[in-house]
């Protein structure tokens, strides 16, 4: 429908939009109209889960946007809808029927492209996005639900493909390269649900971020968990475990976390050499994930930098034994392997996220400064180092070509292949006193160097700066809700749905993704949601049963004084 000229596709309040741009009206209320067959109507079903997951505690946190018409209320939501219904950025808008969304939203339609961004730009400005993650902390955690808190913590690394900022380089496992890009840490539960996380400057190793800011907040956000007094009770018991890979393995950190704060962690041991009897293992029932298996254990204690671990070894196929590390003194042998391999959990959400959340998309454009005194790798001893690594590693094949050359003259030869084999001995030689002179002369060049440089001493050409980091950790914040509240329909379908594991979220999606009637009553102050039906009996079972779970809610739509009560055609 054309709205009145100069206003824009679907704008059929235009009233209350002249009324907004000349600053007369604060915000628009949600109006809501009969209508049937509105598209992607049935996203409203996930609003009950949306608001049990926090959403709407960013009212509380950010301060109200400028007056106009649209509020922080309806750019909390749609950012919501667009996260469940795949649209991946503000730019995709322009290919969704604006008015459709916007009678989701009681309102006319939903904002244009730029409209959305200078939005989202004025709620980051308030730089809150850590407060916002930190009020939703409380909810998301269940300390009464576990006997101890598990935090499951890993980097992610964001590839840039940009020219505008000059970012270090971090090696990509999914790459399997050197990239230029930012690395998000990330705190996950044993399920793969996010809590929070936190935007390196300069691909800090994870050791560092766990100490230094990841700690802290955690200890900040469990305190009236774990209170002091359950401490001093019982010694062995641990404020909370973290779970991790050997990227943070560093024997006396896991000891200083203990003694200043109480914090177990449980990693792989790296570096191990020797083998234990196989007939010291033992079966026992251990849960990965959601999953019940059976694996060959065993437990011994281990002396490492002056300081006694619990070391925990899995006997897989071929005799191959894997060696994991604990600090927690009262977690069970399987409890720990297990948890350590639901480490996957934290893996499956981040290839989830890629893949169905668009990840990793730079929300706003532009960087930012790091602190001069930064101290970094200083990139010319870097460089030196990989022209060493390079050149050893051809010397060393030279050698052991030379090594096979010395082994073949040993054998009886004819006279013209003994000269052959000898002058390609004598290249060898050669090449290996080449390379071993060249590599001296890179160590005694990097001698000269600093490891290290402050970023106040680097070219300005070279000096290292930062993606902004606001918006993406406010959006994270908003996917991780997003995510949350999927994971919400996604357990409620797991007891009628028999492969649900494989396809469950998908059926969430193409719910998300359907049509539904929406029906006002003002005097009855209700909000009747009909979702169209499904492509089979079965997904049409699994829609009522969701829509009965959801009327228990009583879920009043925002700003609208409408108790939402969904049905199904």
């Amino acid at each position: 429908m054309q709205g009145r000229e100069g206003l824009g596709v679907a704008t059929t309040r235009s009233e209350e939009r002249i009324a907004a741009s000349q600053g007369l009206l604060t915000e628009a209320p949600a109006i809501f109209k009969a209508g049937n067959s509105i598209e992607h109507g049935a996203v409203l079903l996930a609003l009950p889960a949306l608001e049990s997951q926090g959403l709407l505690k960013a009212l509380e946190v950010y301060g109200p946007l400028p007056a106009g018409y649209y509020n922080l209320t309806h750019i909390l939501l749609l950012l919501s809808y667009m996260a469940l219904l795949r649209i991946s950025n503000p730019e995709q808008l322009k290919t969704c029927n604006p008015g459709e969304l916007g009678r989701i939203m009681g309102l006319d339609r939903v904002p244009e492209m730029r409209c959305l961004r200078q939005k989202i730009k004025l709620i980051t400005e308030q730089q809150k996005a850590v407060e916002f993650e930190k009020s939703l902390f409380a909810g998301w955690v269940n300390p009464e639900q576990h006997s101890c808190l598990f935090f499951y913590i890993d980097g992610h690394v964001r590839i840039y493909f940009g020219d505008k900022a000059n970012l270090s380089k971090t090696y990509v496992s999914r790459q399997k390269l050197c990239l230029c890009g930012t690395t998000e840490y990330w705190v996950n539960d044993q399920q793969g649900s996010p809590y929070m996380s936190v935007i390196g400057e300069l691909n800090e190793h994870l050791r560092l971020v766990i100490e230094e800011q990841i700690v802290p907040r955690l200890l900040q956000d469990t305190k009236d968990m774990v209170t002091q007094q359950q401490l001093d009770a019982n010694t062995l018991l641990p404020r909370f475990t973290l779970f991790f890979d050997r990227e943070a393995y560093d024997t006396a950190f896991f000891i200083r976390l203990w003694q200043k704060h109480r914090i177990a962690i449980v990693t792989y041991r790296k570096n191990v050499k020797d083998k234990w009897p196989e007939e010291d293992f033992k079966p026992y029932e251990t849960q990965v994930i959601n999953n019940k298996n059976t694996m060959f254990l065993c437990e011994k204690s281990v002396e490492l930098g002056g300081h006694t671990f619990r070391e925990v070894r899995k006997l897989g196929e071929g005799g191959h034994q894997t060696s994991i590390l604990t600090t927690n003194p009262i977690l069970s042998l399987n409890q720990a392997a297990g948890g350590l391999f639901s480490r996957w959990s934290q893996e499956n959400y981040f290839r989830y996220m890629i893949a169905e959340f668009n990840f990793d998309k730079m929300v706003q454009y532009g960087v930012e400064k790091i602190n001069e005194n930064t101290k970094v790798v200083n990139p010319a001893y870097n460089k030196l180092t990989q022209q060493i690594k390079k050149t050893t590693e051809k010397q060393r094949r030279t050698e052991a070509q030379l090594y096979e050359l010395m082994e073949k003259l040993q054998q009886p030869l004819k006279p013209h292949e003994q000269a052959l084999v000898t002058q390609k001995q004598a290249e060898a030689q050669q090449n290996s006193q080449t390379y071993a002179t060249k590599v001296a002369a890179l160590k005694a060049s990097r001698k000269a160097i600093s490891r290290t440089v402050a970023l106040k001493d680097m070219p300005d050409a070279q000096r290292y700066n930062c993606l902004k980091k606001e918006s993406k950790l406010f959006m994270n914040v908003i996917k991780m809700i997003a995510y949350r509240a999927e994971t919400v329909l996604y357990n409620l379908i797991k007891p009628i749905f028999k492969t649900a594991e494989k396809e469950g979220r998908q059926i969430i999606q193409s719910i998300m993704a359907s049509d539904a009637d929406i029906l006002p009553d003002y005097e009855a102050k209700t909000l009747t949601v009909k979702i169209h039906g499904q492509a089979t009996p079965k997904v049409n079972e699994i829609l009522k049963k969701l829509c009965d779970q959801m009327n228990e809610t009583k879920t009043i739509y925002p700003q609208a004084d409408l108790t939402i009560i969904f049905k199904t055609v």
